[in-house]
């Protein structure tokens, strides 16, 4: 059983209960509501811990508050300047950001608020990439390193092809985004990049 949330057996992403519009809210426990994905009818509790099959336990103003103390602040760091965590305590400070990149997002992103909500349950499906060349990992960092390296010992570390490896270094093709990823790994372990 999964603590608050979507009943067992009901994929997260997938899983959002709706019901007719009624304003008093001492008949919302005995209302059905129904998932808008699969068109199930499920009830709704605020007691107990967890979810059962057919029931989901939603969590009141008392569940936010209590949860809020005890939330870690993101933005916050600790005295020592490591990022807050759940009983961080003392005096916070600010922390400091270093930017790693720069993505370009389009005006999907307009519908980032319905993923804070709960509304949409993947940010993924809501903004699509722009990728800019000139701040693109791949072109920047790891296919110079991947130069640096001859093709024997990137083919040994990395059990991909050498005419793969060869296109790669040359610039006529770019590996699947696992490989690309691998040879990320094995340059960082390397410090190359």
């Amino acid at each position: 059983m999964k603590q608050f949330g979507h009943p067992t057996g009901v994929n997260p992403e997938r899983f959002h209960l709706i019901a007719p519009y009624e304003t008093d809210p001492s008949h919302w426990l005995g209302m059905p509501w129904i998932d808008q994905y699969s068109g199930k009818h499920y009830q709704i509790t605020t007691e107990g811990f967890h979810a059962t099959r057919l029931t989901t336990r939603v969590k009141t103003y008392g569940d936010v508050l209590w949860e809020y103390e005890f939330h870690p602040g993101s933005k916050s760091a600790d005295i020592n300047g490591k990022p807050c965590g759940k009983q961080t305590i003392g005096l916070l400070q600010r922390r400091h950001v270093r930017v790693e990149r720069i993505i370009y997002i389009g005006k999907e992103s307009n519908s980032l608020e319905e993923v804070g909500s709960a509304t949409i349950h993947a940010a993924q499906s809501i903004y699509t990439e722009y990728l800019d060349p000139r701040s693109d990992e791949w072109q920047t960092k790891i296919l110079p390193a991947l130069k640096k390296l001859p093709v024997s010992l990137l083919k040994m570390l990395s059990h991909i092809s050498r005419s793969m490896l060869s296109r790669a270094r040359a610039g006529r093709s770019r590996p699947r985004i696992k490989n690309q990823k691998l040879l990320a790994s094995i340059l960082r372990r390397m410090e190359i990049a």
